[in-house]
């Protein structure tokens, strides 16, 4: 199914690159092999961006603080994939975040991850203390390349833990970037870096060369095993040429 969307690197000085379309699989998957990213707001309900610079953590450069390395090492937290994705992005919708009044994380949106999930493609990091989800983070994931959506926490450092397993499954599986987005301070010091946003849809192109991992990435889903049986994203991802969306 081909969705055409205009070229990333015409979009306006916000990284702002069409307007309109909704949150269906198809489109998402479309966007994402594109290098853009929903971004709904108040005012603009359907927003699609692609902004220059974009910030890129690469597996070798994960650097991980003193702390989160001291919380890892003395245990405490239980770590699963994909066992509580609606949970995980319900708690990434709802849970209060310093400096920001609302979300970005609408209905429709969450409808469609819920969706992209029940297909192989999205999944979800979940932290764990005592039986209780404490922390995660969820996103998408196509060939190579994991984008993070977004994360919460209920108890310091459990989003960072979550991070950090996420870091270690993608490295076993030789991904070339977990795309973050935009700059933020706290993904500074965990190792991302800005990336131009032509040098970004490069090394996303080479990461589309290799087989989307479908299904869930639980713990019986090792490095070892390659890729599950699945041909979605070729049928979800549309040709990298294509007019205005």
């Amino acid at each position: 199914m081909d969705i055409p969307f205009p070229d990333p690197r015409l979009a306006d000085e916000h990284g702002l690159v069409a307007l309109g379309g909704d949150f269906r699989p198809q489109l998402l998957v479309a966007a994402y092999a594109r290098g853009i990213f929903p971004w709904p707001s108040r005012e603009i309900h359907h927003a699609w961006f692609s902004p220059d610079p974009r910030m890129v953590l690469e597996p070798a450069r994960f650097r991980p603080g003193r702390t989160l390395r001291k919380v890892i090492r003395r245990g405490g937290f239980s770590i699963t994939f994909d066992l509580a994705f609606d949970a995980v992005i319900d708690a990434c919708s709802t849970v209060p975040r310093s400096g920001m009044p609302g979300t970005w994380i609408v209905d429709e949106l969450i409808q469609g991850f819920r969706e992209l999930h029940r297909l192989g493609v999205a999944h979800s990091v979940e932290t764990w203390r005592d039986g209780e989800l404490v922390g995660g983070l969820y996103g998408i994931s196509l060939g190579a390349m994991f984008t993070g959506e977004s994360m919460f926490f209920r108890e310091p450092n459990a989003s960072k833990v979550a991070l950090a397993a996420l870091v270690d499954r993608v490295s076993g599986w030789r991904f070339r970037f977990i795309d973050c987005q935009v700059y933020t301070e706290h993904m500074a010091r965990l190792g991302a870096r800005e990336w131009r946003r032509d040098i970004f849809l490069d090394e996303l192109d080479k990461a589309l060369e290799v087989e989307t991992r479908i299904g869930p990435w639980t713990d019986d889903a090792r490095p070892e095993d390659g890729p599950p049986e699945g041909k979605l994203t070729r049928d979800l991802k549309p040709a990298r040429d294509g007019g205005p969306a």
